[in-house]
């Protein structure tokens, strides 16, 4: 079922993504700072968003490595082969959720409720950008294989493993 029509880059829409999502963190802690969200400011429980919010920077950051370093990416697809193993077995797209959990761990660090419709906006962004691009050139390179997939594993939030009918 290999498709000839479709050549998709070697970094998907991954350098795209980050780099909208990083401008709009940067844009929003920089809005923040000048005073422009201070109805969204939060006093109580400052430190829990902290304490998420670093968790969540950890966390991104241990699926980027088990991702692109333990299950070497970059080698399988310029072999060609799906990765359905380790990290890949709870999330279809570790290495564009890592960014979704760094971004709004950063977010989170600041302890406004406005910055945190950012990533509602990364999550709705990153599911068109797929939808559109990456999953029908997969689903047109491994066929069968890619549709038990998606039936098994959440595209960005990680999860157990669902048995496909």
């Amino acid at each position: 079922m290999k498709s000839k029509e479709f050549k998709m880059p070697a970094f998907g829409v991954g350098p795209l993504y980050v780099i909208i999502c990083l401008i709009l963190t940067i844009g929003g802690i920089c809005l923040r700072l000048k005073g422009y969200l201070y109805q969204g400011e939060l006093s109580k429980g400052k430190i829990i968003f902290i304490m998420v919010g670093t968790l969540l920077i950890l966390f991104g950051i241990y699926l980027w490595v088990q991702a692109v370093i333990v299950e070497k990416i970059n080698k399988k697809v310029k072999e060609k082969k799906l990765i359905k193993s380790g990290v890949y077995s709870i999330v279809r797209n570790p290495v564009y959720s890592a960014f979704i959990f760094i971004f709004t761990g950063i977010l989170l660090l600041t302890a406004n409720l406005y910055l945190l419709i950012l990533p509602f906006v990364f999550w709705f962004f990153l599911t068109i950008l797929m939808k559109n691009t990456e999953e029908k050139w997969l689903k047109n390179e491994f066929g069968k294989e890619y549709e038990i997939y998606l039936k098994e594993v959440n595209r960005v939030i990680p999860w157990f493993r669902r048995k496909s009918n």
